[in-house]
């Protein structure tokens, strides 16, 4: 068989492994692959091949490669736990910087915990155990975890449309994680926990040193409005996929989106309410992409309204240079997400002269011709009117500096889904961002699901550069995730997902967002309906009245 890889080809005896292959075509890569791309697809190290194909090795540069190491490394995790403190449990629940936050179930985490947890774990890594890869059928998996204690998964599985499925057994334990392994625990080497407040943070490593775990990053806005959500978790009596499933089989989900919406209503309406205590005359709005910028913005200026203010709701978006003076990426595309991307000084200019209460003629972006549209307009900012800006830089210090920060007020909102599959596997906010844009470019930019996942790794190092730095700068931070989005996203996404074909290269991607939308139960007609048209939620969907 002819095996091509990196540009080269050569003939293999079939069958022989990904490892095999990799150390005889590209051994430069024999200590840093951690699986290949075959297609669309990813392919473990110990994977066998029996025909030709074109392979192209996994590093911890890639996405999937960084999701590869982090299964494996939650994997000896639970083993430690179950070591360590057997009769406890773990509910992984978010990511902070290049770590995980997670709490024990039955106590509050202490130093000596996490000493017992860290030193356990660095023995399994020295015991190199293999992943053994196993098929089992829905029921045997069920059983199993019935047996060990682990009822959230057996009440996920039971909705699982599926009759077998992959799971991975080392240490006589046995898990499953939605993806592919690393051939064995030998192969994590860097990791670090952290004690944090009651929880444990698993601190992995950054892209740029894969050799080492990441420093912490200490983000205590965007910690506590992870606390607040799952405090809103408590409240609405949903933690996990299974919840939401039961709600919808027992026709609880209309009422549950309500409560949902009230608890939306409410922050947006404190936040109103902090910025009208704070005499703010200029609001800044920024989040990352498919984070609710826009109706977010609308909704807060309605607040605002309500305590008396009258506020100007002002696009970043309207200072975007022409498109023949847009920063270029490496492919030459133009880089849209670069703070460069905007004509900084005009903004900052006209952001001082309504400041000091000043006409000043403001732009507007064409977006079908990509120029500044010929004629401008006049705007002064009377006494009881304030200034709302909402785009993607919003909380950019550039953007801010030099002006009286008691006039100045910032606010960040992101995506930051709270709901899990399981306790033990987590659903990441960027993945139910990715789902939000996939439906909104199909509803309303006629764009291909492959087309935007396509883009969403330059769109994700957008973010890194420009976003998530300065998050913790706001004032305040909005979490605009719905812990009943998914089962109506899956009414738009399952069916275009499921239409990518193999041979594609964003086919890997598309069946991590199918994993998860299998396990979820689509909302009926009757919840529809129950979506008010003010929603977050209908920026992506459809059927907000804000934009009529």
């Amino acid at each position: 068989m002819i095996i091509s890889m990196l540009g080269k080809e050569h003939a293999f005896s079939a069958p022989t492994t990904v490892q095999s292959i990799i150390a005889a075509m590209a051994p430069e890569y024999e200590k840093t692959a951690l699986g290949c791309f075959c297609g669309g697809k990813a392919l473990e190290l110990n994977t066998v091949i029996d025909s030709g194909c074109s392979l192209h090795p996994i590093t911890f540069q890639n996405e999937e490669g960084r999701r590869m190491y982090e299964r494996s490394l939650r994997f000896i995790l639970l083993l430690a736990l179950n070591r360590v403190l057997p009769e406890s449990d773990v509910r992984i629940e978010h990511s902070i910087g290049y770590g995980v936050y997670m709490r024990l179930l039955d106590r509050e985490a202490t130093q000596e915990i996490v000493d017992s947890l860290q030193a356990e774990m660095e023995k399994i890594t020295k015991e190199n155990m293999p992943f053994i890869r196993e098929t089992w059928s829905r029921e045997r998996a069920i059983a199993y975890f019935m047996e060990t204690g682990h009822l959230d998964k057996t009440r996920l599985l039971a909705y699982r449309p599926y009759d077998y499925f992959p799971v991975y057994l080392c240490g006589g334990m046995a898990e499953y994680f939605y993806g592919t392994m690393l051939p064995s625990t030998g192969y994590v080497t860097a990791f670090r926990l952290r004690l944090y407040g009651s929880g444990i943070v698993l601190q992995m490593p950054s892209p740029d040193h894969p050799s080492v775990a990441a420093p912490f990053v200490y983000r205590p806005k965007i910690l506590d409005t992870f606390a607040q959500s799952n405090r809103w978790c408590d409240i609405l009596g949903c933690m996990n996929a299974a919840d939401l499933n039961d709600m919808i089989v027992c026709g609880e989900l209309p009422q549950f989106i309500r409560i949902n919406e009230a608890l939306h209503d409410q922050s947006i309406g404190e936040i109103a309410q902090g910025i009208y205590r704070r005499k703010a005359k200029a609001v800044f709005v920024a989040g990352p992409s498919s984070s609710g910028k826009t109706t977010f913005s609308n909704r807060l200026c309605i607040h605002l309204r309500v305590l008396g203010l009258k506020p100007v709701l002002v696009s970043l978006d309207d200072f975007y240079l022409d498109r023949d003076a847009l920063p270029l990426e490496a492919d030459g595309q133009p880089d849209l997400e670069a703070l460069t991307a905007l004509d900084v000084n005009l903004l900052r200019d006209c952001v001082a002269g309504l400041l000091r209460g000043e006409k000043v003629m403001m732009p507007r972006y064409n977006f079908k011709t990509s120029k500044r549209a010929e004629t401008m307009y006049q705007l002064r900012l009377l006494n009881d009117q304030i200034l709302v800006m909402e785009g993607i830089h919003g909380l950019n210090p550039v953007l801010h500096e030099g002006f009286d920060p008691e006039l100045i007020c910032k606010v960040y909102i992101s995506e930051l889904a709270c709901l899990n599959l399981d306790h033990h596997n987590r659903i990441r906010t960027t993945d139910a961002r990715l789902l939000r844009r996939i439906v909104r470019d199909h509803q309303f930019r006629n764009t291909l699901p492959e087309e935007t996942l396509n883009m969403w790794n330059s769109v994700r190092r957008g973010e890194e550069k420009w976003i998530f730095p300065y998050q913790e700068q706001a004032d305040f931070v909005f979490n605009s995730a719905l812990h009943y989005e998914l089962s109506v996203l899956k009414r738009y996404a399952y069916e275009l997902l499921k239409e990518i074909p193999p041979e594609n290269p964003v086919y890997l991607s598309s069946r991590r967002l199918l994993k998860i939308l299998h396990y979820i139960l689509p909302a009926t007609e009757e919840a529809m309906r129950d979506i008010p048209p003010l929603s977050l939620l209908r920026e992506f969907i459809g059927g907000c009245t804000l934009y009529q």
